[in-house]
């Protein structure tokens, strides 16, 4: 089984759906000749033509409004926004068109159309690329958000968006573009969505995170764990739908829940988490629930090790909760 990173896991997943389905066209600002900012989308273009791989013009709400319309005329879309600091100008459709049309067509229609865009921080990318605006999409029903920490998760997890029947918000950490690795398979698989992954299993406390804070937090645990504390990480996988019972079961047994996101801090996934705890797992708990985030600023230029959560954070805030 060839070793990937996260680039060419997405690179593999793109091409085996575009052979497999006639349907699937992707397209963004400088996806075709260039192969994408960050070349995910490389070597699409000279194997399925300009037709079914294509730039469009710099407008975010036009890329996002022209893939609801090839979704309802029978197309697979998968539209590239450059960087997700970029996407709120298509919100509205995002929000209002695209997540709705299931809801408003009575379950007659719907939008089978993929969102992908890089996310997040750690590339000193200042404060216009660098943003987690994850959780403004959690709060929209009709739209599932994906966020794989790693190439073998990323893979499956962008096939099975391809085959859904509804829309997906699928972001992808640049941060580990390059530098994470795994063993993933050339032919294609799904992952299915709402399935969390227990990356380690422990007693003593339930940590969960995502993305690049997956990778975080392992450094956290493995410290934690040198010093007698056994650390139960969690990578939901998919945001929504989020799997619930996953993370309760997990506080149920450990009685400690520390949350580590790179968003900030104030409405950030993290208190979303926080309350579904609180409202069916609190008479579980022995100690209050912490958050690890970045903070309630604006990523600064070339700073972003002092603003986003680190091992050091992550392990003080386990100690802090076990110790409590």
């Amino acid at each position: 089984m060839p070793v990937m990173n996260y680039i060419q896991a997405l690179n593999s997943a793109l091409h085996n759906e575009m052979e497999r389905d006639p349907r699937v066209v992707v397209f963004g600002e400088d996806v075709g000749r260039a192969g994408g900012v960050f070349r995910v989308t490389d070597g699409l273009q000279s194997r399925f033509g300009e037709e079914r791989c294509f730039d469009t013009p710099l407008c975010e709400q036009g890329i996002v409004g022209a893939a609801i319309g090839m979704a309802l005329n029978g197309l697979k879309p998968v539209a590239e926004i450059q960087f997700m600091d970029y996407i709120l100008p298509a919100y509205d459709q995002i929000a209002n068109e695209l997540a709705t049309i299931r809801y408003r067509s009575g379950g007659q229609f719907s939008a089978p159309v993929v969102v992908r865009t890089p996310a997040c921080g750690g590339i000193h990318g200042g404060h216009y690329h660098s943003q987690s605006t994850e959780s403004i999409f959690t709060h929209v029903p009709g739209i599932h958000v994906v966020m794989p920490s790693d190439p073998y998760d990323a893979k499956g997890l962008l096939i099975q968006a391809i085959r859904s029947e509804d829309p997906v918000l699928f972001l992808e950490p640049k941060k580990l573009y390059r530098s994470a690795r795994a063993e993933v398979p050339e032919e294609p698989y799904t992952i299915p969505f709402g399935q969390a992954k227990v990356l380690r299993e422990g007693t003593d406390c339930t940590v969960v995170a995502w993305g690049v804070m997956v990778h975080v937090c392992k450094e956290a645990v493995e410290q934690a764990a040198r010093k007698g504390i056994e650390c139960e990480l969690i990578d939901p996988r998919t945001l929504a739908p989020l799997d619930e019972e996953a993370i309760l079961e997990s506080v149920r047994k450990t009685g400690r829940l520390v949350i580590v996101h790179e968003a900030r801090r104030n409405t950030g996934f993290g208190a979303e988490i926080a309350a579904l705890v609180a409202e069916k797992a609190i008479l579980h708990l022995e100690a209050p629930i912490r958050r690890v985030t970045g903070f309630d600023v604006h990523c600064p230029f070339t700073l972003d090790p002092y603003f986003l959560p680190d091992a050091p954070r992550v392990l003080l805030a386990i100690e802090e909760t076990v110790g409590f």
